[in-house]
């Protein structure tokens, strides 16, 4: 059998004399590693879930690549590139592509009779990917969108339908202005929320057909082409298939292919997720420091009142080194149950945000209504198990107190 551990089993479930002094410092020690994983558990489940939730809007409205005109990356001008059915097989044929759409960007201005809002309208056909504007429909339907005709009927923002006092259902006037102003009578028939306010200020969504015949292009023409992945990890590997096999290759218009990933299109966004790991690992640092201080202090408290206990076995022959085990594993057991209140009060807190949403946000400057957290097993297996480790080890040049406590001494030690 392990002594150490069988006595360190014996000491802590002693239940003994309550008012001694290592039983309060033993629960501010079980609380402080409590306290500290449950932060921890918190903080990497909201950093987590608001990374994910803000990429996952970014690429609702751009996709994981796009492939454009190789002009349009330089300039703010319209450059068309022509995705025909040919181009559309090429891609979707690229390893690691999940779905490829088309899309059109054209300029316009929205006007009521009190008001006018100049936006883009984005053009989509019927094999565009739905599903995240059905995520955020707060109003009124989602239209057939459509390639060959205009069905005059567009989807606009929440954000818009505020400014301009617009609902689901009513008929307003766009105004596109190039060389002549032409004019088209839509009607609003849905609105999404999507509390990204660089988006939901000014794009709206109508055919394709529309958007590419206001910008006068050609047969096949249209801004470009927007690729879903299979797997968002493997983005750059099957950016690379994109580039291999489609860029600088030219349409029978002689337009020239590009792409671009969605970091690269929104580069300040990701540089802004990217730079909250640093507040995450800053945060980490603490906790641990907390939880170390709080064990060391009662170790410390723990090995002065026992040290009559020390002298008894170092002169039965107990060697420092077994004492030093023995203390380890005892504080290995308080550590065990402050994990064990830390992973119940962290997921507690993180389950009942998923459930409730009680903690709100202000979605004009976070993007998002409700903090996001999302659970990730093998991270918080990480932290528990760094979090003993690290405990334990800063515990291991405290235990060394034990190598100057002498028998004869401490057994007369009051």
């Amino acid at each position: 059998m392990n002594l150490p551990f069988f006595i360190a089993k014996r000491i802590y479930s002693d239940q003994g004399d309550k008012r001694k002094v290592s039983r309060p410092a033993i629960r501010i020690a079980t609380l402080g590693v409590g306290i500290g994983l449950a932060v921890m558990i918190v903080t990497v489940s909201v950093v987590l879930g608001f990374q994910h939730t803000i990429r996952d809007k970014v690429i609702g409205f751009g996709s994981h690549i796009q492939v454009q005109n190789i002009m349009a990356f330089n300039s703010t001008d319209r450059y068309p590139v022509c995705v025909d059915d040919s181009m559309m097989t090429v891609l979707k044929d690229l390893k690691g592509v999940k779905h490829v759409e088309r899309y059109a960007i054209t300029q316009g201005i929205l006007k009521t009779d009190e008001d006018f809002l100049g936006v883009l309208f984005k053009g989509v056909g019927p094999e565009y990917d739905m599903t995240f504007l059905m995520q955020h429909l707060v109003e009124g339907e989602i239209p057939q969108f459509s390639d060959s005709t205009s069905t005059n009927k567009i989807l606009i923002s929440k954000l818009i339908a505020d400014k301009l006092q617009l609902k689901a259902g009513d008929r307003i006037f766009a105004y596109f202005i190039d060389e002549n102003v032409r004019t088209r009578k839509y009607t609003i028939s849905g609105i999404y929320q999507t509390n990204m306010t660089r988006f939901d200020e000014s794009l709206c969504f109508t055919d394709l057909y529309t958007a590419c015949k206001l910008n006068g292009w050609e047969e096949g023409q249209v801004t470009g082409a927007e690729i879903l992945v299979e797997d968002f990890e493997q983005l750059q590997a099957t950016e690379d298939e994109v580039i291999a096999k489609v860029n600088r290759t030219t349409d029978k218009y002689l337009n020239t292919y590009s792409s671009q990933t969605i970091y690269e299109a929104y580069p300040q966004v990701f540089t802004w997720l990217e730079l909250l790991d640093i507040n995450v690992w800053i945060i980490l640092a603490l906790m641990v420091c907390v939880a170390g201080f709080t064990m060391i202090s009662g170790l410390l408290i723990i090995i002065l009142e026992r040290t009559q206990m020390i002298g008894v076995l170092k002169a039965l022959g107990a060697r420092n080194k077994t004492i030093r085990h023995t203390f380890l594993w005892f504080a290995a057991f308080i550590i065990g149950q402050g994990l064990l209140l830390g992973n119940i009060l962290g997921m507690g807190i993180v389950i009942l945000q998923n459930a409730t949403g009680v903690i709100t946000l202000d979605a004009q400057t976070y993007y998002v209504s409700e903090v996001p957290m999302e659970i990730n097993i093998p991270l918080i297996i990480l932290l528990n198990v760094a979090t003993l480790l690290i405990s334990i080890f800063v515990l291991i040049a405290p235990s060394y107190l034990i190598s100057h406590i002498h028998p004869a001494k401490s057994m007369r030690y009051e």
